[in-house]
């Protein structure tokens, strides 16, 4: 037997009201398992903006910076004199 019979062969003897309950449990589970969902999916979505806005914060720049650091050009500047 798979899970599902089991359930039903547990459930099928229940009181009406008891029925209801366990129907009750198993929205409850399903509205929960569609909140995760949806909230994971969000969160990815955002995290990829994040991705996206971060990179391109540094690609403006790519063309100017040649990765070799002068510390005199940096500090020799007309605004910190």
């Amino acid at each position: 037997m798979n899970t599902v019979d089991l359930i039903y062969q547990e459930t099928k003897d229940l009181p009406e009201t008891e029925a209801r309950e366990v129907l009750d449990f198993v929205e409850f589970l399903k509205a929960k398992r569609r909140r995760e969902l949806e909230s994971s999916a969000k969160s990815q979505h955002r995290e990829s903006d994040l991705e996206k806005a971060d990179m391109g914060e540094f690609d403006q720049f790519g063309s100017v910076y040649d990765g070799h650091f002068d510390r005199d050009a940096c500090y020799d500047r007309p605004n910190l004199r």
